[in-house]
């Protein structure tokens, strides 16, 4: 395999796991909610290696020009896995207690993944490694969806929930445009 050929095995990883983790952890979670935990939980727990292993990806990408935003960016995938995945397992141990712990858990590590993805976004744009707008939709959204998972969390779920559009847009339109297109290397 040449290198080009492994660069964009890796982004076409990232990609996939950026758009893997969003659905892993969204059917689990619904799954869980309508009383079919074990199945839920298991899905949950693969949304949790995908985050890290995204973590652990990008981390080779970006080392070699950012290594203090890879380390950083590692350390926040791995906050995120181990917070979301410690809720699913309290969620399989007691599903009325461990639903509250949960939900806390998914909170903290939300805010972790939206403030510790903004050094991400900026060397993105930094970098180019992605286009400008799509770099900055990625800050702007990430910075809206650490706000709106405190504002979700205060109670206000429903400006929480329109807070989330743009950094889930980020995550999907990136997802797919490292499928499609990778990163740019120079």
């Amino acid at each position: 395999m040449t290198p080009r050929t492994i660069d964009r095995t890796i982004d076409r990883t990232i990609g996939g796991l950026f758009l893997g983790a969003f659905l892993l952890y969204g059917i689990g979670s619904t799954l869980t909610l309508q009383g079919q935990l074990q199945p839920g939980v298991a899905l949950m727990l693969a949304n949790s290696l995908a985050v890290a292993s995204i973590g652990f990806l990008v981390r080779s990408v970006l080392a070699g020009d950012e290594p203090a935003v890879a380390r950083s960016y590692l350390i926040t995938r791995i906050a995120e896995a181990v917070f979301l995945g410690a809720g699913a397992l309290f969620l399989l141990r007691d599903p009325e207690g461990g639903a509250v712990i949960n939900a806390a858990l998914y909170h903290a590590g939300m805010v972790i993944l939206g403030l510790g993805s903004l050094p991400f976004c900026r060397a993105l744009i930094w970098r180019r490694l992605v286009p400008a707008a799509l770099g900055w939709l990625g800050l702007i959204g990430y910075a809206v969806f650490a706000a709106g998972m405190v504002a979700d969390a205060a109670g206000y779920s429903t400006a929480g929930m329109v807070m989330l559009v743009p950094g889930a847009a980020f995550e999907v339109i990136f997802g797919l445009w490292l499928i499609l297109r990778g990163f740019s290397r120079t």
